[in-house]
């Protein structure tokens, strides 16, 4: 999951008005009043953390070419952050009545003169406005005209090997144009990319390079022992499955009795790129595995006018195949009659991604929507928070309900070298989707879930031991407090004091709800991919990640909206209302109590492909997410917990709240 700033893929390999509008102020919803300048206001976030004096390597030359954008903070946004809370709220009056994108527009939308106005503050600085639209203004010119319009000092600082520009304090805007202007971009020019201007548009690369699972496999969870290789925990482990199916997901979290199969809701997929061989893809993988057939124009694609940032240095456009892949068919396993609507982001950069989203909200384009991309927070660049927040609130005020990969990294730390939660999944409003190891019986019954968190042990050279048992940890769930997100109200009360307080304030807990996303008990999906041979073709092989838990849960949704009769909007104050019910699997790490440990084994391809250069065979020790633990109750790496057929049964049976 990471943006320019960039992003990375995730998972490849409140009752009260002022508690949640405070904690969207605090996010540094809009240009502040506070400042040393007299007679300006500041923008939060806009120097970053690592503009250090230690690390100032001098001024930028007064020449030096820079490209930013203004975005606008439009006429009221303390209003439309109430207004989202209040139609979201199943105890608000106002819970689930939606405006349209023209209604949004007219109401919190930048006037006339408010764009007229910034205009002339930027013109007069000495900066030409290169663009515009409803979300932002592009500005191009040299760094002596950005130093007069924000009041800063430009200089380079050093960062991670690298030397990238910076203001020296925080950005300021006059005054008379303060309540105008949200954030500004582009003053800093480090990369934020999120993993998995006008730039000559880039051409897509074909399908990337070919990875295949090795044998032997589990058809469902613990068929297959791994007969042979040396006990783990006091038996022979089972064989990783091959990859579920959706009948089998789709039974494992209580969807089949229902009959629910998303009929007559959207959801759209947000990722870098387009797959050009997604529609194809998708299609046989339904036909080989027992899903619905797509009908006519279910599965559609909103593109960009063009691509950039394609090479493999950059973004690495055809590493977004596999997430989009991923994506697209984990929804319509799991809702096989919902529509889908796939909006490619024209590169993994934030400000593109960005774009995708508020296209999505400026033309209502889905009610649900997965993301599958993020970077740990430290790495985002704290300026665009408050743009993000504020495409949220426009879209929860439109009934539509964003979801986020939790990330893979667990806290980070092994990462990073710092624990701590992703963004944006650990903005307030957004539904950050945890992850889990799921076993899913022979006739499709639910039989556990733990935390996803692995610990990875290799078979040792005489095939007697498994070598530094139970081995590092590899992967796992994110999940953990935010540093700059205040706790917003729907946790309070739910997420234990020890958690919310773990960075001294009073701050959000990521996540809010899982599904499954260990790789070893993952997903099968089909892609196109091109193999050593150079021959190109289509191939089914498992995968997991949060990036697999995301699209899970937003299909799950689907089924709820389907069930509930009208969109469900920000989802949070709906599935924290149902907190301790039989709504949801209360995940823990040790299903079975505190002295039974879960673990599998797998084998892979030494080259992922084939077996000329041998085998890797490893033990795969569940439940073991870094610092973060699945325990009874709420907490950092499940969140409230997976779904059960009660909770879509909860929205079958009328429980509107309305």
């Amino acid at each position: 999951m990471r943006i320019k700033g960039s992003r990375r893929r995730a998972g490849i390999a409140v009752a009260a008005t002022l508690p949640l509008l405070a904690a969207a102020v605090a996010a540094g919803a809009q240009a502040q009043a506070a400042t040393p300048h007299q007679g300006r206001a500041a923008l939060a976030g806009s120097k970053p953390a690592w503009a250090k004096p230690s690390a100032d390597r001098g001024a930028t030359a007064p020449s030096t070419a820079v490209t930013a954008k203004v975005y606008l903070a439009g006429r009221d946004l303390a209003g439309q952050t109430a207004l989202a809370e209040a139609v979201s709220n199943p105890a608000s009056a106002s819970y689930g009545h939606y405006l349209t994108p023209q209604q949004v527009q007219e109401r919190f939308g930048a006037t006339a003169q408010q764009i007229a106005a910034v205009k002339a503050w930027l013109t007069s600085a000495g900066l030409k406005v290169t663009g515009s639209n409803q979300h932002y203004l592009t500005v191009q010119g040299d760094a002596a005209a950005a130093q007069r319009a924000f009041a800063v000092q430009l200089h380079s600082y050093a960062k991670d090997g690298h030397t990238y520009r910076a203001p020296d304090t925080e950005a300021t805007v006059p005054a008379s144009v303060a309540s105008a202007v949200l954030s500004v971009d582009g003053l800093s020019t480090v990369p934020v990319k999120a993993q998995h201007d006008t730039a000559p548009a880039d051409t897509l690369p074909g399908p990337g390079a070919a990875f295949v699972n090795s044998g032997p496999f589990s058809s469902y969870y613990g068929s297959k022992t791994a007969t042979g290789t040396p006990k783990a925990y006091g038996a022979v482990q089972p064989y990783t499955i091959k990859g579920y199916t959706g009948k089998q997901l789709r039974s494992a979290y209580g969807a089949t009795p229902t009959g629910l199969t998303g009929k007559g809701v959207t959801v759209a997929i947000v990722d870098a790129y387009d797959s050009p061989t997604i529609v194809s893809d998708a299609k046989t993988y339904a036909a080989r595995n027992g899903d619905a057939p797509y009908s006519r124009n279910q599965l559609k694609q909103v593109d960009p006018a063009g691509w950039t940032h394609t090479a493999d240095d950059d973004c690495g456009a055809s590493g977004w195949y596999g997430e989009q892949t991923l994506d697209v068919e984990a929804v319509h396993a799991m809702a096989p009659q919902a529509g889908i609507t796939y909006v490619g982001a024209a590169s993994c950069y934030d400000d593109d991604l960005l774009a995708a989203l508020n296209t999505i909200v400026d033309n209502r384009l889905a009610t649900i929507v997965s993301d599958s991309w993020g970077e740990p927070e430290n790495a985002s660049d704290p300026s665009l928070d408050a743009v993000y927040n504020q495409t949220f609130t426009k879209g929860a005020i439109e009934g539509i309900g964003f979801y986020f990969s939790s990330g893979d990294d667990g806290d980070e730390l092994a990462n990073t070298g710092t624990k701590q939660s992703d963004m944006p999944s650990s903005l307030p409003w957004v539904t950050a989707v945890g992850g889990t190891s799921l076993a899913v019986g022979k006739h499709g019954n639910y039989e556990f879930e733990t935390g996803w968190g692995t610990e990875k042990a290799s078979l040792s050279a005489d095939g007697k031991s498994w070598a530094g048992f139970p081995g590092p940890f590899t992967s796992g769930a994110g999940g953990g407090t935010s540093a700059r997100t205040a706790q917003p109200y729907y946790q309070k009360g739910i997420v234990p004091k020890a958690l919310a307080t773990a960075n001294g304030g009073v701050n959000r807990v990521v996540p809010d709800i899982a599904a499954d996303a260990d790789p070893t008990t993952g997903f099968l999906v089909g892609q196109t991919q091109t193999f050593p041979d150079n021959s190109v073709k289509y191939s089914e092989y498992r995968i997991g990640g949060t990036s697999l838990a995301s699209p899970l849960i937003a299909g799950i949704q689907a089924l709820a909206q389907q069930a509930n009769g009208f969109p469900l909007g920000f989802a949070n104050p709906a599935i924290y209302a149902r907190y301790g019910s039989s709504s949801f699997h209360d995940v823990t790490d040790h299903p079975f109590g505190p002295g039974t440990t879960l673990a599998d084994v797998r084998v892979d391809f030494a080259n992922g492909v084939d077996a000329s250069d041998g085998l890797l065979t490893s033990l795969r020790t569940l439940g073991k997410d870094s610092s973060l633990s699945a325990n009874r109750g709420y907490d950092n790496v499940t969140g409230v917990g997976s779904p059960t057929g009660s909770y879509l049964r909860s929205y079958q049976h009328g429980h509107h709240y309305r």
